[in-house]
């Protein structure tokens, strides 16, 4: 597990990390379409171009098309300066998208300097660490909305794991057991490793601690308190408000860092966290 100057080190220049979200910007590459779990508070069906949430993309890539991208993103002279991550967070799962390892493997090769950073739902991570581990991942998120199953599957309405249909507390066990196997094994090949949480108030509230405690001994680094966006089965929740967000991410900091900056960006972003680049690449040029 990597040491507190190790992880230091590591995180300078990550946006999501490193503290430098002002300057220091990412690109999402959209070539995951696939998902594996169906969370209660998850819709792909629509896409504006100035929503920022999760699971949102306006054009799916191929990996061919991603590297594409990156060259023209990298050749700008405005934007590519500012570019140190590329990402891949969707708008399905990464993990149950065998594009994901492809695009990791042609963007190293092309463009070392660029840190590596996935996140996922973890249902496949302790198969797929060790190859994320020899494509060059560096950082890592995954998303961890319950330690207990029977809270769990209030919130994910089904997991689908190696070709069988899971419901209910047996589908959320079997993912928040592969959430943590694969977590720790992360940490021990010395990953950064972020945690998002969605707080689902009424739901999920007395679990927050308990994930902050358990991913902070396996190894994570910083913890991402996200408030729901009230979407598909759990449209009905009332979201927590900016004050809520914020008090329980002050009752969480003794046990892991918090991270405060998050703006739940689209499967697609490019630019600095917050002030997203719509505009062409030869618009920006």
């Amino acid at each position: 597990m990597a040491t507190a100057c190790d992880m230091k080190n590591r995180i300078q220049g990550h946006p999501c990390f490193g503290g430098n979200h002002h300057k220091n910007g990412r690109m999402h590459l959209a070539v995951a379409p696939k998902c594996n779990i169906k969370c209660g508070y998850c819709s792909r069906k629509h896409d504006c171009a100035n929503e920022s949430r999760p699971g949102v993309t306006s054009r799916l890539l191929t990996p061919d098309e991603a590297i594409i991208k990156v060259r023209e993103v990298m050749a700008s002279p405005v934007v590519g300066p500012i570019i140190k991550v590329v990402g891949i967070a969707g708008p399905g799962d990464p993990l149950a998208n065998e594009e994901t390892f492809e695009t990791f493997r042609m963007v190293k090769e092309e463009f070392p300097h660029l840190m590596l950073c996935m996140s996922t739902n973890g249902l496949l991570l302790p198969e797929s660490i060790d190859r994320l581990y020899e494509l060059g991942l560096h950082s890592l998120t995954v998303t961890i909305n319950a330690v207990d199953p029977e809270i769990g599957a209030q919130i994910y309405r089904h997991v689908i794991y190696h070709g069988k249909h899971y419901t209910g507390a047996e589908g959320a066990g079997i993912l928040i057991a592969n959430q943590f196997a694969g977590l720790k094994r992360a940490g021990e090949l010395g990953l950064t490793i972020k945690v998002n949480t969605v707080l689902v108030p009424g739901v999920n509230d007395s679990q927050i601690p308990l994930i902050a405690a358990r991913v902070k001994e396996l190894g994570a680094f910083v913890m991402n308190i996200m408030p729901i966006i009230p979407q598909a089965e759990l449209a009905h929740i009332t979201p927590p408000s900016e004050e809520m967000v914020a008090a329980v991410r002050t009752a969480n900091e003794g046990i892991i860092g918090q991270f405060a900056h998050c703006k739940q960006c689209r499967a697609d972003a490019v630019g600095l966290i917050g002030k997203d680049i719509t505009m062409t690449i030869a618009e920006a040029a």
